[in-house]
């Protein structure tokens, strides 16, 4: 191949496809046909000699060459947009439709605060929210379903952290708060006033909130290590919900320590921490490749950050106060 005959316009269709996985959603970003996308990937195939995208029957899969090529690609297209991009950006003046997704509990913290922003500093930006059904975001993400997830997503995040495998994920990630489970009960719970105990705690009935109505969980996971169990009398899908049925029940329930705040119901609920250590739960916000360079997004997820450093400072001044919240 002689690079001086390359059409360098290739390498920005094989860039977008490789970020899409898929020849339609690549055409629709580039405002091109996919037969013109097809084209331009078959003329890129001659000039390097290699099959680069194989089709499959969920889009197209990369050669080993593609994925070897698509990093120094990426490099140096995004050092040219850099070089040629507008210099400032007015969020006054920007116009944007941001599609999220989030638990219940999670747009209760964040949503107030980016709506302020909103309306404060982009008037002519839009959020819709997504239900979040699943601990795995990133089919909605390559899909195009949503611009950005934030959740504890335990499983994702580890294998966007490691390996050659995560250098080629067209998914990044931030990490926004690091926190703790803790159980929850209401104040007129009989255990409120007690010590909890790994036998007391386990003798309650419990509700578990579970994203996919199945009743088994992380603590129940570190109980099974024990040798021991608890008794699941309801499971829902809302941190909300889990909050308001301990609320007015006799039952325990298991809550991030900054979700807790979120349900509303804070003065009917007392927190304690809980008798066995339990992972940290780590709060992650996730896009996908193809926005990370969009003005408009960075600025949003710039917000998240800056909104999450003013939101959980507090939350530790919380902890010190102990029981009840």
């Amino acid at each position: 191949m002689n690079f001086l005959t390359l059409d360098l316009n290739l390498l920005r269709v094989f860039d977008t496809v490789m970020v899409e996985q898929n020849l339609t959603r690549a055409a629709d970003k580039l405002a091109m046909t996919q037969p013109a996308v097809s084209n331009a990937i078959k003329r890129l195939r001659y000039s390097l000699n290699d099959e680069l995208l194989i089709r499959t029957a969920y889009g197209v899969k990369p050669t080993p060459r593609a994925e070897i090529l698509w990093p120094s690609i990426r490099e140096a297209l995004s050092t040219l947009e850099a070089a040629i991009a507008p210099t400032s950006f007015d969020p006054s003046k920007a116009v944007a439709t941001f599609r999220m997704a989030m638990a219940d509990s999670t747009a209760a913290l964040w949503m107030p605060t980016l709506i302020t922003a909103f309306e404060r500093e982009a008037p002519h930006m839009n959020a819709r929210m997504v239900p979040l059904t699943t601990r795995e975001p990133r089919p909605l993400l390559i899909q195009g379903d949503i611009d950005i997830a934030v959740g504890f997503f335990p499983g994702v995040v580890a294998q966007l952290s490691g390996g050659q495998g995560a250098a080629r994920s067209p998914i990044r990630h931030e990490r926004l708060y690091s926190g703790h489970y803790v159980c929850v009960m209401s104040k007129n719970h009989p255990l409120a006033s007690q010590e909890l105990t790994l036998d007391n705690y386990c003798a309650a009935n419990h509700c578990l909130v579970s994203f996919s109505g199945r009743a088994h969980g992380l603590i129940d996971d570190e109980l099974m290590t024990m040798g021991r169990e608890r008794r699941i009398l309801l499971t829902v899908n809302q941190f909300f919900t889990g909050g308001k049925v301990v609320a007015n029940s006799d039952l325990l329930t298991v809550l991030p320590f900054h979700f807790i705040a979120s349900t509303g119901m804070s003065d009917s609920l007392v927190w304690k921490e809980l008798p066995f250590e339990t992972p940290d739960v780590h709060v992650d916000m996730l896009w996908h490749e193809r926005d990370a360079r969009n003005p408009a997004h960075k600025w949003l997820r710039d917000h998240f950050v800056n909104m999450t450093h003013e939101m959980f400072a507090p939350l530790a001044e919380m902890k010190k106060s102990g029981n009840p919240i």
